[in-house]
């Protein structure tokens, strides 16, 4: 029964990850915006929906030191490990736009972060700022969509009529939440198969949560990043990592912080190494990502 839930679990992740690049790719073309904004919003947000739940329980249940640690791992996990596999895959030259923006506000949010841990605590003010942040950034984005230029809609070969017809476009918003329900049913299966496994066969729980548990709140990411890759989506696998980074540290932990009446501990070696490395992969995406032309 394990060995069939863990494979079941990696069936969800792969169909789901299908139907939400789908969906999100011919929405899209309906509504004549960039998969680059549908990347960076609704599948962002939708793929980091296993990291709020898990950061805001834990901060609920009192495990502070949860919401915070699974928010820096997930970040430096989805540049170092899913954008590593999504570029082993195809590489991924990626819109301008997202180097010149997108990245830079991830390096800014990252240093925000590093700032206000601090003074030891993300207390109610800093979550409160980190919320608000998030809340103006979805605007921005949003707003930015409506003002795509012809060169952009060429590109993508958006359509004028055929797929604006309502039906479609409800078909299409079903697929991509059929295709999150089963990303977080997914890794949810194949997490708790491969803990079940890996108990089975003598490793240790402190392994077992290092390792399984930190990456499984990032699967859905995976998932998606490399189903858009092979697909040839490079704005959705890529703009998926970047905006889930963005909307962990200024949704997750602005909630998370807003939750807890005394604020999320930062621990001093979250200080000295953890976040820092965070900020620094973050950093490192500029150099790294190759603009297209």
């Amino acid at each position: 029964m394990t060995v069939i839930l863990f494979i079941l679990g990696l069936g969800a992740l792969i169909l789901g990850a299908e139907l939400l690049v789908r969906g999100s790719t011919n929405l899209a073309s309906a509504i004549r915006i960039s998969p680059l904004i549908i990347g960076l919003t609704i599948v962002a947000f939708g793929t980091s929906s296993p990291e709020l739940a898990v950061s805001v329980q834990s901060a609920l249940s009192g495990n502070v030191d949860i919401s915070l640690g699974n928010v820096v791992g997930s970040n430096i996990f989805n540049v170092l490990f899913i954008l590593g596999i999504s570029t082993i895959i195809t590489p991924l030259a990626v819109s301008q736009r997202l180097v010149r923006l997108e990245v830079p506000i991830m390096i800014i949010v990252s240093v925000m972060l590093f700032l206000f841990g601090l003074d030891g605590k993300i207390g109610k003010l800093d979550g409160t700022v980190l919320f608000v942040f998030i809340l103006i950034y979805i605007y921005w984005t949003i707003s930015r969509s409506r003002n795509i230029k012809e060169q952009i809609v060429k590109k993508h070969k958006f359509v004028n009529c055929e797929n604006k017809n309502p039906t479609k476009l409800f078909s299409y918003i079903v697929l991509i939440i059929s295709g999150l329900a089963l990303l977080i049913i997914g890794s949810c299966w194949l997490v708790d198969g491969a803990v079940r496994i890996a108990q089975r066969i003598g490793i240790s729980e402190l392994i077992i949560g290092l390792t399984i548990v930190a990456a499984g709140t990032s699967l859905p990411e995976a998932a998606t990043s490399i189903i858009a890759s092979i697909r040839g989506e490079r704005d959705i696998a890529v703009s998926n990592i970047i905006g889930s980074n963005i909307f962990n540290i200024l949704a997750v932990l602005g909630l998370s912080g807003l939750v807890v009446p005394d604020g999320i501990q930062v621990e001093p070696v979250a200080l000295k190494f953890d976040i820092p490395v965070m900020v620094v992969t973050a950093v490192v995406c500029l150099p790294v990502f190759s603009p297209e032309v």
